[in-house]
This record gives C-alpha cells, structure tokens and sequence, in this order.
C-alpha cells in the first residue's frame, strides 16, 4: 500500500521544529564551562554532555539508521553510550555510569550533534516525506524538549550541591513566580471525559479517552506559596508523624529531611539556591522543588487534599496552570484500550506505569509549546528535584 506523503507546509513545519529544538537544547549550554558538562552527583541525574548526546543518538537511531539508506553511524561505541532505556536497541551504559564517560570529550560530542543534524537536513529536505517517518520525528523533538527540562534541572542539581553554590547565569531562577489568581474554583459533579482529542501531538498515555464521574469540588486557583510552606515548617510539619503517610514518614527520618530541596536555613534566616546563585526565599513566591510526600502531609496539615489527575484535567480550563509541574494523587496507571507500539518505542511509557504518581501542568523549566492539559508527567513519590508544586481541593 502506497504510504500516505505529508503536504510540503507541513515539511517546512518540521524543518524549523527540528532547527529550533535542536538548537534550543544548544542554547541551554552556552554559559557551561567545559567541567560542567560531565557530572553526576546521583543516579537519577545524567550530566549535560550525556543529554546532548542522547537526543541526537535518538534521531541517528530511530530516524537516520531507519529511513536513509546509506547513513553511517558517527561512531560504532555511541548506541551504547548514549542508548537510555531501551531494550530493543541493544546493551548500554548503566545509568549511574553516565559520569563516569569523560571521552568521548565535549567537542567531539558537539561535533556528534552536527553530523546527526546535517543528515537529518538532507532527509527533511527531501521533496516528500512519508507519514512514518514524519512520526518519529516529531516524537524526536518532543522527546528531546522533555531532556530540555531534564538538562537544565539536572544542571541545577549539579550546581546546588557545589558547596560554593556557581551562579549558571546572573537573574536566571526557575523559582521566582507569583501567583496571579486566588480563592477556589468549583466543579460540578458528573461524568466527565478524560484524555487527549483533536489534532496534534501526544504521547500514547494520553490516548484512550474514557469516562470518568467526579464528585461536586473545589480546587484552588492558586498554588502553594513559600510563606505557607514555612507556616507548616514552623508548626514542626517535619517533626510530625501524624502528617505523613507511612512511605513518606520514613523518608523524612531516613533522610533527615527539615525543608524543601535547596533551602539552607543561614545565620537563622532562610535562603534557597538558584541557578542565579544563592537567594533570599520570597514568601510570596511559589513553592518548588517538593516531592509527592511533602505535598501529601502539606495537604494533611491543611486540612485539605491533592487532587486526582483526573480532577485536575477537567479544572484546568480554569485555572492558571504552567507554573509548576502540581503533583496529583493519582497512581501512573494506564488508560483503556492504552496499547504500545511495537519495538523500541513501545518501551517510551508503557513499562513505567508502576510505583509512580502522576503531574500534572508544566513548569518554569518547560520547553516552549511541550505543554498541554492532558500531558501526564510521572515520577517516584520521592523525587523532589524537578519544578514541582501543590495545588490543593477542600
């Protein structure tokens, strides 16, 4: 059967989609000195030079090797330096290794990303492009905008646990966000419909749309600032089991956690790193950094709760969302009739739906135009190093 051919607006749209996420992930980069590039101070950061490599080993892997006949890989050891995840495109690196890669160099990974776009140019340039192929692509550059956000946080991490706190750019902070709205919106009860529709991108977990039926709520328009945070810091919200789930009150005394990630209590006065260097917390700004624990007892000492994804989703049309990633209570399950695609991509979300929570929103560290009400974020309850926040419903 014939394959169906893409009208040539939509090759220039991807051309310069492909020209501007390629070289956003650049611009990211240019105040790093060539050191930090190659750090990993835990396992679940990789460092940037592994980002930059990755993205581009994705297009060489699941478009070049694929869809231009005659392609020749940069270089034979890269698929297993750079490979992630998945299974179905051979052995790899293990994850907490990624550190320890000091060559290849910067460079010559610069260099790498250069022969991977030149080639991807020639395809796109092409006076046709099949529908597949336009496909993976655009997954390319969506899944390089989610490593945008994983490389500047990653980098922060890196950053907030140099004892001398570096500055990465003068004025840059994720952090620095006000709320512009207040009091509660209120939903009525009724079955509701969930998930991506309409045209455009999404991931597989979006598919699926289904019913739901929610009961009448309210949830804020406004999200958890730092002020309220320290109201239930200084109520000993860390000191109090009754606050916690269980997971999460061990966390907190195994940890020996007292504040969000990045605040450090100095000469009896908060302060908190950015990527601008080492502020004063703004108790007007809001809260980040927290993981799904602290949101849970936060919710708790409230006497309020977080909200589902699902409730979440069908209130967004009101509310003011984007600011931060707001954790759900929701289990990262999938939807029905959610099926995965055959092959390595199939392994993008499917085999990670356990043990995880559900975000929901966007956040300061977002790449342009990666955001949407349906998207589901997911990460471990006690991950806390990504651009999250509270919202809550009573």
């Amino acid at each position: 059967m014939k394959k169906e051919i893409l009208v040539l607006t939509s090759q220039i749209d991807i051309f310069a989609q492909f020209e501007a996420v390629r070289q956003y992930s650049v611009n990211l980069c240019t105040p790093l000195q060539v050191e930090d590039y190659v750090p990993q101070p835990v396992d679940f950061v990789s460092p940037p030079k592994w980002h930059l490599a990755h993205t581009t080993w994705f297009f060489e892997e699941f478009v070049l090797a694929k869809f231009s006949p005659g392609y020749q890989r940069f270089h034979p050891d890269f698929s297993y330096l750079f490979n992630s995840y998945y299974n179905h495109a051979g052995s790899r690196v293990v994850r907490t290794d990624r550190g320890n890669i000091t060559r290849p160099g910067v460079e010559e990974v610069y260099e790498y990303r250069r022969y991977v776009n030149q080639a991807m140019r020639q395809l796109l340039n092409l006076f046709s492009i099949p529908a597949d192929v336009e496909e993976v692509v655009t997954l390319g550059l969506h899944h390089e905008q989610q490593h945008q956000e994983l490389l500047i946080t990653d980098l922060k991490y890196i950053f907030g646990h140099n004892p001398i706190f570096p500055v990465y750019k003068e004025g840059f902070s994720l952090t620095e966000v006000l709320n512009n709205a207040s009091g509660f919106a209120s939903i009525l009860a009724g079955v509701y419909e969930i998930g991506f529709t309409g045209e455009g991108f999404c991931y597989d977990n979006e598919l699926g749309r289904h019913k739901v039926y929610l009961d009448d709520f309210e949830i804020s328009k406004a999200l958890v600032t730092n002020g309220e945070y320290l109201d239930f810091i200084n109520d000993g919200g860390y000191q109090r089991f009754d606050l916690w789930l269980d997971e999460g009150w061990q966390w907190v005394n195994s940890r020996r956690v007292e504040a969000p990630l990045y605040w450090h209590k100095i000469d009896g006065q908060w302060r908190t790193y950015t990527l601008g260097g080492l502020q004063k917390i703004n108790p007007d700004s809001v809260l980040c950094h927290i993981n799904f624990y602290e949101a849970a007892a936060f919710a708790e000492w409230k006497g309020m709760r977080l909200p589902t994804e699902f409730e979440w989703e069908i209130a967004a049309t009101q509310l003011n969302w984007g600011q931060r990633w707001e954790w759900t209570h929701s289990a990262y399950l999938p939807y029905p009739k959610f099926s995965k695609a055959p092959g390595a991509i199939g392994e993008y979300n499917g085999k990670f739906m356990i043990n995880q929570m559900v975000l929901r929103g966007g956040s300061t560290a977002t790449s342009p135009d990666h955001s949407r009400a349906t998207y589901r974020n997911f990460f471990h309850p006690h991950l806390q190093w990504q651009c999250t926040g509270i919202r809550l419903i009573r």
